[in-house]
């Protein structure tokens, strides 16, 4: 198969307590093939709500949630979803509840990709065991895209936990993501395997004010080649 591009973005939309229509233009400016959503709606008319984001994003919602800690994928119309399952992580009582969400998918010219949404706790010592959990199920997954809110930036040991060069290199953002008016903390990151080549990156024309009137993160998103030699 020949050498395919691909973007995959990671947003955390604060349960739509925002401009949730704002949000998907966002999203649409940005363009991904694949979105990892973190703090999506969990109760009442969940499944309603993300449908319309979806659509409102030009994108497609598996349909599938229950127990995901408010993680989700989302896909572009012309990636295929070939799988999807949500999971979560066990918290503190009454702490919010954190989990990840994995879907593999098959992009237009053939090769599959697997992508994880992940949020992790407020908490350091469950960030570490949540991120234990996560790449234990992950084993030998390839090529992989774990992208999410972890709470931490690279100083915290969950962080440096996913971060494995050998395993799981940043692919970016090299900015800080949150808070959104004027952000001081890289909070939402994305880590691509070595079967992945990161590109370089390609900014998307918004109004510095338009960011928090979305959400109270800014997502973050990087452009992936797969096939042919990586480096």
């Amino acid at each position: 198969m020949p050498v395919e591009r691909f973007r995959v973005a990671t947003y955390n939309t604060r349960d739509f307590l925002d401009d949730r229509r704002l949000a998907a233009r966002l999203v649409r400016a940005v363009d991904p093939d694949v979105l990892c959503l973190q703090e999506v709606p969990r109760r009442l008319l969940a499944p309603w709500r993300l449908r319309r984001f979806a659509d409102a994003c030009g994108m497609r919602w598996s349909g599938r949630q229950r127990g995901s800690g408010g993680t989700t994928v989302l896909t572009a119309p012309h990636v295929e979803l070939l799988d999807a399952s949500h999971h979560r992580l066990p918290v503190r009582w009454p702490d919010r509840t954190r989990g990840w969400a994995r879907a593999t998918v098959r992009l237009p010219g053939g090769h599959e990709v697997t992508a994880v949404s992940l949020h992790l706790s407020l908490r350091a010592a469950e960030r570490v065991r949540h991120v234990e959990a996560v790449l234990g199920a992950l084993d030998g997954v390839e090529p992989l895209v774990v992208a999410g809110d972890l709470n931490e930036g690279e100083d915290g040991e969950a962080f440096r936990r996913v971060a494995q060069p050998d395993r799981l290199g940043v692919a970016g953002p090299h900015v800080p993501t949150f808070p959104a008016r004027s952000p001081r903390s890289r909070l939402d990151v994305l880590f691509a395997s070595p079967g992945l080549r990161v590109l370089p990156f390609r900014e998307v024309a918004v109004p510095e004010a338009v960011w928090a009137r979305a959400s109270d993160h800014r997502p973050a998103w990087v452009d992936l080649e797969v096939g042919g030699a990586t480096g």
